[in-house]
C-alpha cells in the first residue's frame, strides 16, 4: 500500500487547464482515469488527509504509485479523451457498464448490391442501417416476417443467394412472395434497393405516409374494378398495422429519444435504456456494474452516456436524451453528443407529461433489473452455500448459519414505531416465519432502545417456548421411566413437525445498523442468558459488518457472496418494516365521528356502521332505530345520537394515506 504523499506532484506543477489524468500502480498499469475542468483543483483533492477521503477513493490512491495528465483545450475534448482511455486501458477503479449479453439488432446491409435484412450482434459496421437493439432475436424475426409481405427484400445468406442464382430457381420465400427474388433477376438491383429503402423508412418510424399511399392505391384499384389487387393491398395494410401494434405509441409527438434510468445501492448500479423512435419503443437494453469507485447519480449517468454513445455516429444518437439527473456540468456532455450526431441534441430531465411517465417506467425496469440480478445470485444452491461459508469464516462462527434472522426498526418522525423480523433459512427467505412488532413502551427516534426491546421480546418468547418444551419432556420421560429429550410436544409443533412461533432459534442475528444497534442486541441477549447465538450488524453507509465489542468493522470483499446475502437479508427486513409502518400510519390517520362517542368500543362501532352503512345514515336515524342494533342499548343510543347531533355537518373524515372519504 503506497503513501500518496510519495508520488504527489510538486506545487505549481499541475496546470489549471481542463484535462484528463491517469493513476498508475507500481507496475505501471492504469487503475483510474478521470477528467477535470481544472486539473490542479481536482488532483489536489486526492492528496488531502487520507482520513477525509471516501473509503473507495482512499483505496484507489493508496493502490496507485504515480499520476500523470494530459492538458486539452475544452471540456468536450476531455470527455472524448476520457472515454478513449477508459476503453483502451480498462482501469479497475472506473465504473464500467458491461452487458450481461449481446443485444441483437435488426440490420439492413445497405452497403451490398442487394441489401439484406438480418439479425446482427456485436459492433456496428459502416454502411449498415441498424434498428434496435431488441431484447430477443425472435422479436426481430416476427417483425421482419410481417413486413416481408409488403417489403419483400432479401433475407438469405450469401451462400444461399449464390446457389439460387446458379440453379436459376429461388428459395421458398421467393415462391410464397416474401422475397422479390433478386437472385434470379425477378427485380433489378435498383428496384430491390428501393424496396430496402422503403423498409428502412418504415422501421425508422415514417409509417403514416406509406400507409396512406397504400390506402390510396387500394381505393384506386377498387375503383378500376381490380379487386384482387385491392385485396392484396388491403392485406398488406393489415400486415403493416399488425407490425406497428407490436410497438405501442408511448410518446404522441413521434419523438426520437433515448430514456436512461439508473437504480443503485452501495455496491452496484443497474442501467436501463429505452430506445424510442417515432414515438414507439423500438428497443431496450440494460447493464449492471460494480461501483468500484465513489460516484453519485450524475457521474453514473455521465459514464452511461459515454459508453452508450462512444461508438455511435449520426442517427445512432437521437435528438433527445432523457436522464434521471444531469451530469455536472451538463453543457460539455450535450455538446459532445451533438458532435457525434451532427446536430443539436437535447439532454434533459423530463419534468411532466408522457415523457416523465415513461421515465418512471424505465426507472421501475432498472430497479427490477437490479433486484433480479441479486436474486439470481441468491437462487443458486452453490452460490448460497458459498455465501454461508463466507459469512461463517468472516464472523468466526463454528458452522454455517443455516438460519439467519434480521431485525429492523421503522418509524415516522418518532411516531408509530414498529420493528420487523425476517427469516432466511439456507440462504432463502422463509416468509411464513416473518414477524412484526409494535413498540409501545416509548415513542421517539431511539433505534437503539427499540432494538434492545425487540431482541428482548423475541428471545424471551424463545426461552419461554424452550422452557415449556423442557417441562413437557421431563414429565413425559418420568412417566415412561426414560431420560428426558429436548423435543417439543405435538401441540406446540406445526404440521411439518417444527416448533411454532419463536421456538426455533437462529444461528445468526443480523441487525440493521452499526455499532450501537449491535451492542444493544448483544446486551439484550446477555441479559436473558442467550449465549449460543451470534450477532452482527450491517451498516448502510459503507456496508461494513459490525461485531459486538469490536472497535473496527469487518470489511467483506466487494465480490463476496456472503456480503450479497447479508445485503439481501437486511433489505428484506427494511422492506417488511416499512410496509408495516406505513400500514400503521394509514390506520392512525382514519378518523370517524364515532371516535368521539364515550364508551363506544370498536365492536359496537363496527356493528353500527354495518347496520346503517355509513355515518351519514346513522346521523339521520332516530334513537329508537339506533337502539335496534344488536348490542346497543337505549342509553348508548341516546349518547350516539347526541354526539352526532353536536358534531353537525362538518367536513367528511378522510384517510389522507388513500384519499378515501371515511364518512360517506
Amino acid at each position: 500500500m503506497a503513501d500518496p504523499s510519495s508520488y504527489r506532484p510538486k506545487p505549481g506543477e499541475i496546470p489549471e487547464s481542463p484535462g484528463v489524468y491517469r493513476f498508475r500502480d507500481q507496475h505501471g498499469r492504469v487503475i483510474y482515469v478521470g477528467k477535470a475542468k481544472s486539473l490542479r483543483q481536482r488532483l489536489s483533492s486526492y492528496f488531502q488527509d487520507i482520513g477525509g477521503l471516501h473509503p473507495r477513493t482512499a483505496t484507489m490512491v493508496t493502490t496507485a504509485a504515480s499520476v500523470d495528465w494530459t492538458v486539452v483545450s475544452t471540456e468536450v475534448e476531455a470527455l472524448q479523451l476520457e472515454y478513449s482511455w477508459i476503453k483502451e486501458f480498462d482501469p479497475r477503479f472506473n465504473v464500467k457498464y458491461r452487458d450481461d449479453k449481446s443485444y441483437p439488432s435488426l440490420a439492413v446491409t445497405m452497403n451490398e448490391e442487394y441489401p439484406r435484412a438480418q439479425v446482427m450482434r456485436g459492433p456496428k459496421r459502416k454502411g449498415v442501417r441498424y434498428f434496435g437493439p431488441y431484447g430477443h432475436a425472435w422479436a426481430i424475426r416476427e417483425t421482419v416476417d410481417l413486413l416481408l409481405r409488403v417489403f419483400p427484400i432479401r433475407t438469405c445468406s450469401a451462400g444461399v443467394f449464390k446457389r439460387a442464382n446458379a440453379i436459376g430457381r429461388p428459395c421458398l420465400l421467393g415462391y410464397i412472395d416474401k422475397c422479390s427474388a433478386p437472385c434470379i433477376g425477378r427485380v433489378t438491383p435498383e428496384e430491390h434497393r428501393e424496396l430496402a429503402e422503403e423498409f428502412c423508412d418504415f422501421m425508422a418510424g415514417r409509417t403514416g405516409t406509406y400507409l396512406r399511399r397504400l390506402e390510396e392505391r387500394m381505393h384506386e384499384a377498387a375503383e378500376e374494378l381490380e379487386y384482387e389487387r385491392a385485396g392484396r393491398l388491403r392485406d398488406d395494410i393489415e400486415a403493416l398495422r399488425r407490425a406497428m401494434e407490436k410497438n405501442a405509441v408511448v410518446l404522441a409527438d413521434a419523438t426520437d429519444a433515448d430514456l436512461i434510468a439508473v437504480a443503485e445501492d452501495e455496491l452496484e448500479a443497474a442501467v436501463q435504456i429505452f430506445h424510442v423512435r417515432g414515438g414507439r419503443v423500438r428497443g431496450q437494453r440494460g447493464w449492471v456494474t460494480d461501483k468500484v469507485e465513489h460516484v453519485d447519480l450524475p457521474q453514473l449517468v455521465e459514464s452511461a452516456l459515454q459508453q452508450l454513445y462512444g461508438e455511435e455516429r449520426g442517427e445512432g444518437v437521437p435528438r433527445e436524451v432523457l436522464v434521471p439527473a444531469l451530469p455536472e456540468p451538463a453543457e460539455p456532455v450535450a455538446q459532445w453528443l451533438g458532435e457525434r450526431r451532427g446536430s443539436r441534441v437535447s439532454l434533459r430531465v423530463p419534468q411532466r407529461g408522457d415523457k416523465r411517465d415513461l421515465m418512471a417506467t424505465v426507472q421501475r425496469n432498472a430497479q427490477q433489473a437490479l433486484a433480479l440480478h441479486k436474486t439470481k445470485r441468491a437462487s443458486d444452491l452453490t452460490t448460497r452455500s458459498r455465501a454461508l461459508e463466507e459469512i461463517a469464516e468472516a464472523l468466526a462462527l463454528d458452522s454455517a448459519p443455516l438460519r439467519i434472522e434480521c431485525f429492523d426498526i421503522s418509524h415516522f418522525q418518532g411516531d408509530d414505531v414498529v420493528a420487523s423480523m425476517v427469516v432466511f433459512e439456507d440462504g432463502l427467505a422463509r416468509k411464513s416465519e416473518y414477524r412484526r412488532f409494535q413498540i409501545k413502551s416509548f415513542a421517539g427516534q431511539d433505534d437503539v432502545r427499540a432494538m434492545h426491546e425487540v431482541i428482548s421480546r423475541r428471545f424471551r418468547r424463545y426461552l419461554r417456548e424452550r422452557e415449556r418444551t423442557g417441562e413437557w419432556a421431563v414429565a413425559e420421560a418420568a412417566a415412561n421411566g426414560e431420560e428426558p429429550e429436548d423435543e417439543a410436544p405435538a401441540s406446540s409443533r406445526t404440521e411439518d413437525g417444527r416448533p411454532k412461533r419463536f421456538a426455533y432459534p437462529p444461528q445468526l442475528v443480523v441487525v440493521d445498523g452499526g455499532q450501537p444497534q449491535v451492542a444493544a442486541a448483544r446486551r439484550a441477549m446477555d441479559e436473558l442468558g442467550v449465549e449460543d447465538v451470534a450477532v452482527c450488524g450491517l451498516a448502510k453507509r459503507l456496508e461494513e459488518v459490525w461485531l459486538p465489542g469490536e472497535d473496527d468493522p469487518v470489511i467483506l470483499p466487494r465480490t463476496s457472496e456472503g456480503l450479497y446475502l447479508l445485503q439481501r437479508v437486511r433489505d428484506e427486513a427494511h422492506r417488511f418494516a416499512i410496509r408495516y409502518q406505513r400500514g400503521k400510519r394509514s390506520q392512525s390517520m382514519r378518523r370517524s365521528p364515532l371516535d368521539a362517542v364515550p364508551g363506544l368500543g370498536e365492536t359496537r362501532k363496527k356493528a353500527l356502521l354495518k347496520h346503517f352503512g355509513s355515518v351519514k345514515r346513522l346521523r339521520a336515524a332516530t334513537v329508537e332505530e339506533i337502539a335496534g342494533v344488536p348490542g346497543i342499548g337505549p342509553k348508548t343510543a341516546e349518547t350516539v345520537a347526541a354526539a352526532l347531533a353536536e358534531g353537525g355537518r362538518t367536513a367528511p373524515a378522510v384517510n389522507t394515506a388513500t384519499g378515501e372519504i371515511v364518512e360517506e
